[in-house]
C-alpha cells in the first residue's frame, strides 16, 4: 500500500513539474501604462527612447525578451481612464519576466555618463501623473 501511494505522489510531482515547465516556456506578455503630466507626453517619450528603450532593446538582442513594442491612443479619453503611452513587452517566459534581473552592467555600458543618465531617467518619472503593470493572459474564443 505504501508502495502505491509513494509512486501515486511521485506521478502527480512529475505531472505538476511537467506542466510548470512547459507553462514556463510559454511566452510572457505584460503591458506598461504610463500617464504624463500634461504637456509631458513628448519630452516622456523623448527620454524614454533615449535612456530606457536601448535597455529593452538589448534584453531582446540578449533572448530575455522577445519584442517590444508602444501604443498611444488614437483619440482622447476621460481624464481618470487616460493614459499616454503603452509599451508591451513580450518576455521569453514567465520566468524571465519574474526572476530578478540586473541591468546595471546593461546602463553602464550604454549609458558611460551616468549621472546624465540618471539626471534624465529622474526627470522621466518626475513628469509622470501614474504608471501600471498589467500582466496579459491570452483567451482562446474557440475552446468549448
Amino acid at each position: 500500500m505504501k508502495r502505491i501511494f509513494l509512486a501515486l505522489l511521485l506521478t502527480i510531482a512529475s505531472l505538476t513539474t511537467l506542466h510548470a515547465q512547459s507553462a514556463s516556456d510559454q511566452p510572457f506578455t505584460v503591458e506598461y501604462y504610463y500617464r504624463a503630466k500634461w504637456g509631458s507626453a513628448d519630452e516622456f517619450l523623448r527620454l524614454f527612447k533615449k535612456n530606457h528603450y536601448p535597455l529593452l532593446k538589448k534584453q531582446v538582442e540578449m533572448g530575455r525578451m522577445l519584442k517590444v513594442w508602444m501604443d498611444m491612443p488614437r483619440y482622447h479619453s476621460t481624464e481618470d481612464g487616460r493614459w499616454d503611452y503603452r509599451v508591451t513587452i513580450v518576455f521569453k517566459n514567465s520566468s524571465s519576466a519574474n526572476d530578478p534581473f540586473d541591468e546595471e552592467g546593461i546602463k553602464h555600458q550604454l549609458y558611460p555618463d551616468q549621472e546624465t543618465y540618471q539626471k534624465e531617467e529622474q526627470r522621466r518619472f518626475e513628469i509622470l501623473i501614474s504608471h501600471w503593470d498589467v500582466p496579459i493572459k491570452s483567451v482562446d474564443l474557440s475552446a468549448k
